[in-house]
Protein backbone atom coordinates (compact mmCIF):
# COMPACT_ATOMS: atom_id res chain seq x y z
CA UNK A 1 0.00 0.00 0.00
CA UNK A 2 1.40 3.35 -1.07
CA UNK A 3 2.20 6.23 1.58
CA UNK A 4 -0.36 8.57 0.14
CA UNK A 5 -2.71 5.66 0.63
CA UNK A 6 -1.96 4.80 4.33
CA UNK A 7 -2.23 8.60 5.01
CA UNK A 8 -5.95 8.82 3.66
CA UNK A 9 -7.12 6.35 5.15
CA UNK A 10 -5.69 7.49 8.28
CA UNK A 11 -7.29 10.80 7.84
CA UNK A 12 -10.46 9.28 7.17
CA UNK A 13 -10.34 7.69 10.55
CA UNK A 14 -9.15 10.86 11.79
CA UNK A 15 -12.66 12.52 10.86
CA UNK A 16 -14.76 9.92 11.58
CA UNK A 17 -13.29 9.56 15.32
CA UNK A 18 -13.71 13.58 15.35
CA UNK A 19 -17.34 13.37 14.07
CA UNK A 20 -18.29 10.97 17.05
CA UNK A 21 -17.54 13.66 19.29
CA UNK A 22 -19.20 16.69 17.59
CA UNK A 23 -22.17 14.95 15.93
CA UNK A 24 -25.70 16.73 17.45
CA UNK A 25 -27.35 14.36 20.18
CA UNK A 26 -29.33 11.72 18.93
CA UNK A 27 -32.95 11.73 19.66
CA UNK A 28 -34.70 9.48 22.42
CA UNK A 29 -36.41 6.46 20.73
CA UNK A 30 -40.04 7.52 19.23
CA UNK A 31 -42.15 6.32 21.42
CA UNK A 32 -40.17 5.63 24.31
CA UNK A 33 -41.61 4.64 27.58
CA UNK A 34 -41.10 7.40 30.47
CA UNK A 35 -38.54 5.93 32.82
CA UNK A 36 -38.93 5.18 35.85
CA UNK A 37 -38.25 6.87 38.91
CA UNK A 38 -36.63 6.01 42.26
CA UNK A 39 -36.74 8.37 45.08
CA UNK A 40 -33.42 9.58 46.29
CA UNK A 41 -34.06 8.58 49.92
CA UNK A 42 -34.51 4.80 48.08
CA UNK A 43 -30.99 5.20 46.55
CA UNK A 44 -28.21 3.29 48.25
CA UNK A 45 -26.22 4.99 50.75
CA UNK A 46 -23.21 5.05 47.94
CA UNK A 47 -25.71 6.88 45.54
CA UNK A 48 -26.69 9.43 48.09
CA UNK A 49 -23.37 10.18 49.12
CA UNK A 50 -22.51 10.59 45.09
CA UNK A 51 -26.08 12.97 44.97
CA UNK A 52 -24.80 14.91 47.67
CA UNK A 53 -21.62 15.47 46.50
CA UNK A 54 -22.90 16.42 43.01
CA UNK A 55 -25.11 18.78 44.65
CA UNK A 56 -22.34 20.67 46.97
CA UNK A 57 -19.66 20.73 43.18
CA UNK A 58 -17.61 17.98 44.60
CA UNK A 59 -14.77 17.04 45.59
CA UNK A 60 -15.06 13.95 43.92
CA UNK A 61 -13.12 10.75 44.41
CA UNK A 62 -12.70 9.59 40.83
CA UNK A 63 -10.66 10.88 37.96
CA UNK A 64 -13.68 10.78 35.05
CA UNK A 65 -16.24 12.28 37.55
CA UNK A 66 -18.10 14.97 36.06
CA UNK A 67 -17.03 14.11 32.02
CA UNK A 68 -19.65 14.48 28.95
CA UNK A 69 -21.94 11.53 28.98
CA UNK A 70 -23.05 11.04 25.33
CA UNK A 71 -26.51 9.97 25.67
CA UNK A 72 -25.39 7.11 22.97
CA UNK A 73 -27.45 4.53 24.04
CA UNK A 74 -30.52 6.79 23.98
CA UNK A 75 -32.38 5.69 27.30
CA UNK A 76 -32.29 9.49 28.59
CA UNK A 77 -34.24 12.16 27.25
CA UNK A 78 -32.79 13.64 24.04
CA UNK A 79 -30.29 16.63 24.52
CA UNK A 80 -27.29 18.72 23.15
CA UNK A 81 -24.12 16.59 23.48
CA UNK A 82 -22.02 18.21 26.66
CA UNK A 83 -25.79 18.81 28.14
CA UNK A 84 -25.14 15.11 30.86
CA UNK A 85 -22.63 14.70 33.30
CA UNK A 86 -21.65 11.43 34.32
CA UNK A 87 -20.50 10.49 38.57
CA UNK A 88 -19.24 7.27 39.63
CA UNK A 89 -20.95 5.80 42.17
CA UNK A 90 -18.89 3.90 44.45
CA UNK A 91 -19.73 -0.24 44.10
CA UNK A 92 -18.36 -1.61 47.28
CA UNK A 93 -15.86 -5.18 46.73
CA UNK A 94 -15.54 -3.46 43.56
CA UNK A 95 -11.78 -3.22 42.00
CA UNK A 96 -12.29 -0.60 39.81
CA UNK A 97 -14.79 2.12 38.91
CA UNK A 98 -18.08 -0.78 39.09
CA UNK A 99 -20.99 0.11 36.93
CA UNK A 100 -22.92 2.41 39.04
CA UNK A 101 -23.40 5.87 37.38
CA UNK A 102 -25.58 8.81 38.42
CA UNK A 103 -26.41 11.30 35.59
CA UNK A 104 -26.77 14.93 35.75
CA UNK A 105 -28.42 16.94 33.00
CA UNK A 106 -26.76 20.64 33.15
CA UNK A 107 -30.24 22.88 33.04
CA UNK A 108 -30.31 25.93 30.98
CA UNK A 109 -27.53 27.56 33.38
CA UNK A 110 -25.46 24.82 32.75
CA UNK A 111 -24.74 24.13 36.23
CA UNK A 112 -25.51 20.29 37.75
CA UNK A 113 -25.28 21.15 40.86
CA UNK A 114 -29.11 23.23 40.59
CA UNK A 115 -30.37 21.76 37.47
CA UNK A 116 -32.28 18.88 39.59
CA UNK A 117 -32.05 16.68 36.59
CA UNK A 118 -30.63 13.58 38.02
CA UNK A 119 -31.21 10.02 36.81
CA UNK A 120 -29.23 6.27 38.08
CA UNK A 121 -28.08 3.71 36.77
CA UNK A 122 -26.85 0.27 38.50
CA UNK A 123 -25.63 -1.59 35.50
CA UNK A 124 -23.49 0.85 33.57
CA UNK A 125 -26.42 2.25 31.40
CA UNK A 126 -28.14 -0.37 30.19
CA UNK A 127 -31.15 1.12 32.71
CA UNK A 128 -31.96 4.37 34.30
CA UNK A 129 -34.12 5.74 37.33
CA UNK A 130 -34.99 9.51 37.33
CA UNK A 131 -34.00 10.58 40.97
CA UNK A 132 -36.98 12.46 42.64
CA UNK A 133 -36.10 14.46 46.11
Amino acid sequence: MSAGRKFRLALGGLFAAVALFVAPAVPAREGAPPLPSIAASDLPAEARATLQLIKQGGPFPYRRDGITFGNRERRLPAQPYGYYREYTVRTPGSPDRGPRRIVAGAGPERDVRTSGEYYYSPDHYRSFKRIRD
